[in-house]
């Protein structure tokens, strides 16, 4: 029977080892222990991502500015609205998809040269939702695109201003979003505990 040293010298059979012992290890220890949640956690956050001073203040002095120019103090874009008819489990994905539209239709577009700080919570926002990349809905995904048309749809009637208006309520997307993907889920459905 050959040594563990002679395979190793042997591609073919170095490859086999590997294949057959290694393979199979690697495999089983990254499977979620039993018991343990899984999937709930590709749509949580880290609490530190919202604790930095540095890019609260940077989306905060944006959003300011920008609500400056919106006019329009009738319509709101980042609210309540969003999570009708949301399961509360939901939330976090309403909210990547949210803010991966908010990225794409407004930070990423001409305005970047209009405010200060825009690069820089763009990219911060995109790492979030490429952080969330798993993160999945469950049951019906019909009120989350409907949610979302609904948003686009109001960004898309105050035209110019709807953009404007999206980056003046980067300070309630930034909140929204921390309060959807960092708060411990609550257990037995809706019910409240005290």
């Amino acid at each position: 029977m050959a040594s563990l040293h002679t395979l190793a010298n042997s591609f073919p059979a170095w490859m086999f080892f590997c294949c057959c012992c290694c393979l199979p290890l690697l495999l089983t220890s990254s499977l979620p222990l039993k018991g343990a949640p899984s999937a709930h956690h590709a749509c949580r956050l880290r609490k530190i991502h919202f604790q930095q001073p540095y890019i609260r203040n940077r989306t905060y002095t944006l959003a300011k500015t920008a609500s400056a120019s919106d006019k329009d103090t009738d319509n709101r874009l980042i609210g309540q609205q969003l999570f009708v008819n949301i399961r509360e489990n939901n939330r976090c994905y309403m909210m990547k998809r949210v803010v991966e539209l908010v990225v794409k239709d407004v930070l990423l577009t001409e305005v970047k040269s209009q405010y200060p700080h825009v690069e820089e919570v763009a990219q911060f926002l995109a790492s979030l939702t490429s952080e969330l990349s798993s993160c999945q809905f469950s049951g019906k995904r019909d009120h989350i695109e409907n949610n979302l048309e609904q948003m686009k749809n109001k960004m898309e009637q105050l035209g110019e201003n709807g953009k404007t208006k999206a980056i003046g309520e980067l300070d309630l997307l930034f909140d929204y979003m921390e309060n959807a993907c960092t708060d411990a889920p609550k257990k037995g459905g809706n019910k409240k505990k005290n």
